[in-house]
């Protein structure tokens, strides 16, 4: 599995990603300050997950019906960095083969999925 991690998500969520085997790249490090458009062009073209906690994607992917490979909008109480890992952590262990193409929405407690539109 291959992701881009937003700015606002941070490098640190990356880097974890990285050293769990995954091919992460963190906006924060290549594309600071991109736009909002061009982080979901780059996902496409590197046929790459985003995982973000600004609501924005979700208007713009889902509502919107933009094309992607997958997005996963982080919708947490806590927004540090670990809180972030150790959701992220439970998502890829227990569902991994359900994140591609869909849009996923986590919460601590809670995991929803929208297939994507063709």
């Amino acid at each position: 599995m291959r992701f881009i991690v937003d700015e606002c998500t941070g490098p640190q969520v990356a880097k974890w990603l990285q050293r769990q085997g995954y091919d992460a790249v963190s906006v924060f490090d290549e594309l600071r300050g991109a736009e909002d458009d061009e982080i979901i062009r780059r996902a496409l073209e590197e046929r790459r997950i985003l995982i973000s906690n600004d609501k924005d994607f979700g208007r713009k992917v889902y509502a919107d019906g933009r094309c992607h490979t997958g997005v996963i909008l982080l919708r947490l109480n806590n927004e540090r960095s670990a809180s972030k890992i150790e959701v992220l952590s439970r998502l890829l262990r227990e569902y991994k083969s359900d994140i591609p193409n869909t849009f996923v929405v986590v919460t601590e407690e809670r995991v929803r999925f929208t297939p994507q539109r063709l």
